[in-house]
């Protein structure tokens, strides 16, 4: 079976919290781009820099939208950061502190407004966590939530795959050969999401850091958001057949589109080819900044700019079998029509 069939029955079967799942994947349809993506252009990477691009981008967008950022009920917002490939290709952090900056200039208090990450190693090796040596941090004042911690899953909150890798007979034989099952098949179905982000804030934004990846094609927008966001993830990874439609079905549940607000990235640095794993041999950088709603798109274009610089080197373009992208179109989440998106510079 191809893969894209396969995951294709994924996105059918699975789901459950997203009722923008459609009957069928119909890789023809092309959604029109509605959002645009501001994009700001950085003069250095430095803290002041950045600080004046983030608080355009953050006028850019008020300006569209009619009204201003500004605390709600809750008065908290979260920051989903990525620092998974480790040092060098993680969330600039002088970006994190301008849209912290920012913020605070619209009214939150330093402490309503916490970080979120996946592994405590990583997180501290790229300056999110304190020292162990100093102690020190950027980030005095910011709560960190980890979510390997296992502290910020909710068991009423979780996305249900229909297959499970671990009980898969075609992926799955070798993998766990050997290995006894501790878990219900019930329990290796479920990934739990983290609740903070959506639960407990006004809103939430998305930091994400753009490398290739071997399974999803673009690790960016959508997988920081979805897998990179929840619990017992990682047999998505050793199956190429389900990881996608994985990604789609969890950047369609409504709970998590309703708060995320926006997306930043910087494209300070992002790797072409060997992703997620750093490789500063395969890394570009351009001096950008964008913010989208519409992260499909951001994706899309991304995923153009490294199958240029992929094509540029002599490396194959990412694979067409990989339909991440495609899917998260399919349940209504964005547009991959890159040749109509709506560029505005703030500058």
């Amino acid at each position: 079976m191809r893969i894209s069939t396969l995951a294709a029955l994924a996105a059918v079967l699975a789901c459950p919290l997203a009722p923008t799942c459609r009957a069928e994947y119909t890789p023809e349809m092309k959604r029109a781009p509605t959002e645009p993506v501001w994009e700001a252009r950085l003069g250095a990477f430095s803290e002041p820099v950045y600080d004046a691009e983030v608080e355009k981008l953050f006028e850019a967008y008020e300006k569209s939208v009619g009204h201003k950022v500004a605390p709600g009920a809750k008065k908290k917002v979260g920051l989903k950061i990525y620092s998974d490939s480790g040092p060098g290709m993680a969330t600039p952090t002088v970006l994190v502190k301008a849209v912290i900056a920012a913020l605070e200039r619209r009214g939150y208090a330093n402490g309503n407004i916490f970080l979120v990450g996946l592994n405590q190693l990583r997180l501290r090796m790229t300056g999110y966590l304190p020292s162990l040596v100093t102690g020190d941090t950027e980030f005095k004042g910011n709560p960190v939530f980890v979510l390997e911690s296992n502290r910020y899953y909710d068991p009423v909150w979780f996305y249900d795959s229909p297959l499970p890798e671990r009980f898969d007979p075609i992926f799955a034989a070798h993998q766990t050969e050997g290995v006894p099952n501790t878990s219900t098949k019930e329990e290796d179905r479920k990934s739990f999401l983290a609740t903070p982000l959506f639960l407990d804030t006004d809103f939430w934004i998305n930091l994400p850091v753009y490398t290739d990846h071997l399974v999803l094609g673009i690790n960016g927008a959508l997988v920081n958001a979805t897998l990179w966001n929840a619990s017992n993830t990682a047999r998505f990874f050793r199956s190429p057949a389900t990881a996608p439609a994985a990604v789609a079905e969890m950047s369609a549940i409504p709970e998590l589109r309703q708060t995320w607000l926006f997306s930043i990235a910087s494209l300070e640095h992002y790797q072409y080819i060997g992703g997620p794993f750093f490789n500063s041999l395969y890394t570009k950088s351009e001096p950008l900044l964008w913010l989208g709603t519409d992260p499909v798109m951001m994706d899309s274009l991304m995923r153009a700019r490294i199958n240029l610089a992929r094509r540029h080197e002599g490396f194959e373009p990412i694979s067409d079998e990989i339909r991440t992208l495609e899917f998260a179109e399919t349940l209504g989440v964005g547009s991959t029509l890159i040749k109509d998106a709506r560029m505005i510079d703030v500058d």
